[in-house]
């Protein structure tokens, strides 16, 4: 997982992860607005809106978007299926 930043090329899109580095957590972007350079997140219970420049954004590789989705998932333990 790398993190890179987000500048006037990058843009983080609603729906997305991103990691804000003063509290040290993700969470999913809910608002850009490069205009105002505000960006408001959802991390857990709270909601964040701070400055572009104190977010970075997730990028994974291919190997780790893999397994990250083909989580199994558990079974019924009394069918079986």
């Amino acid at each position: 997982m790398e993190l890179e930043e987000i500048d006037r090329w990058n843009k983080a899109s609603p729906g997305e992860y991103v990691y804000h580095t003063p509290t040290k957590q993700i969470g999913l972007c809910g608002k850009f607005d490069r205009e105002a350079d505000i960006i408001t997140i959802i991390a857990g219970v709270n909601i964040i809106t701070d400055s572009i420049k104190n977010f970075r954004k997730i990028k994974l590789n291919k190997k780790e978007r893999q397994t990250k989705a083909l989580k199994k998932v558990p079974s019924c333990g009394k069918c079986g299926k």
